[in-house]
């Protein structure tokens, strides 16, 4: 399968530091690739230059098989790129409904008044299709609990044409059962035709879900393979060592 997003000879610096150095990635629809690497790595900017916020310094983005230079998040959305960070970007204090439509709110005609019925009715239907359920739509998000809160916000990314879907830790600190249900949706995700980045420091969730891993050293990539060419001993010591001890 052609890669939905390919990165070739992609380096970024901030002034001398150099963040990440010449890299070279796919990424593919129905997958889950597993992001890793230590504190520092490069992770956080690597999904900066995908997502717009750093356009890289040097090297091509290809997406769909067309070059392309994300100049700000917008425009990465707008293609079908969507990242869900720990912070989850929800407002506590309004409705899952009015959550799952920021900043694509419906309105009514002619006055512009927001359609707090079909905001309501579409959230409910939207999140039920993709086998995730909830509460009354109108409940504030702050009363849900973190699971629930990250089912909200893969559910509103994927409901709107996503076509990669970067995760950011979505399963820290969250509890056993909640866990379980968020790498349910990822799976979801992944059926439904997504590429799926997942970012975690959690090995065990990795080997769950992922079918391929990329690890990230010091801004380089030290190793690119299948999930089943590297067993969890060794993906933990390329993270720590940034390379294979001779065996």
């Amino acid at each position: 399968m052609d890669p939905l997003l390919e990165l070739r000879g992609v380096e970024q610096t901030f002034g001398r530091l150099v963040a990440l150095h010449p890299i070279d990635l796919s990424l593919r629809a129905g997958q889950i690739t597993a992001l890793l690497g230590d504190n520092g790595a490069g992770k956080s900017t690597l999904i900066k230059v995908i997502t717009g916020f750093h356009p890289p310094r040097r090297g091509q983005l290809l997406y769909e098989g067309a070059p392309v230079r994300f100049t700000s998040p917008q425009q990465a959305r707008d293609r079908g790129i969507e990242a869900v960070y720990q912070d989850l970007a929800l407002v506590p204090r309004c409705s899952i409904a009015r959550n799952f439509f920021l900043g694509r709110e419906p309105t009514r005609r002619p006055f512009g008044l927001l359609d707090l019925a079909a905001m309501n009715e579409g959230a409910r239907r939207a999140l039920g299709e993709i086998g995730i359920a909830i509460r009354d739509p109108q409940d504030p998000v702050e009363t849900l609990s973190g699971g629930e809160r990250q089912a909200v916000a893969i559910g509103r990314a994927v409901y709107f044409g996503s076509r990669l879907l970067i995760l950011d830790e979505p399963t820290s600190a969250l509890s056993i059962g909640e866990t379980r249900k968020v790498l349910g949706y990822m799976r979801q995700a992944r059926d439904r035709g997504l590429g799926v980045l997942f970012i975690t420091h959690n090995l065990h969730h990795v080997y769950e879900v992922a079918d391929h891993l990329v690890v990230l050293s010091h801004g380089r990539v030290v190793a690119d393979a299948p999930r089943d060419q590297l067993i969890p001993e060794q993906t933990a010591e390329l993270i720590m060592e940034g390379r294979l001890s001779p065996r």
